[in-house]
């Protein structure tokens, strides 16, 4: 059983005004959206092993133990974000490559 409640016109009109109100000073409260952050750049073996200063045998072992997650590139080769590299750089306080990186 549904409950009924009869308000007069005036009354409701009253109450729409008010909710259009109210949302108008949420939408004033509420935070502007921030901007989408750039896709991470991918960098594949080799090019981790320069930006790491490893040898791409360094990178794949540093992959299969863990230490470093990668991403599928294909059946045969890996890719690693950069900042997943930095990160790594950090936690195991390594140099970062100076310069460019790599194209």
């Amino acid at each position: 059983m549904q409950a009924v409640i009869l308000v007069s016109e005036a009354e409701w009109n009253g109450l729409l005004n008010e909710v259009a109100r109210l949302r108008k000073e949420v939408k004033k409260l509420s935070p502007p959206a921030a901007p989408p952050t750039p896709p991470d750049r991918i960098l594949n073996v080799r090019e981790a092993a320069q930006y790491l200063r490893l040898k791409p045998e360094g990178v794949r072992n540093a992959r299969r133990q863990g230490r470093l997650q990668g991403l599928r590139l294909n059946e045969k080769e890996w890719g690693f974000r950069l900042s997943e590299l930095t990160c790594y750089l950090t936690r195991y306080n390594r140099r970062p490559l100076d310069g460019p990186l790599p194209d």
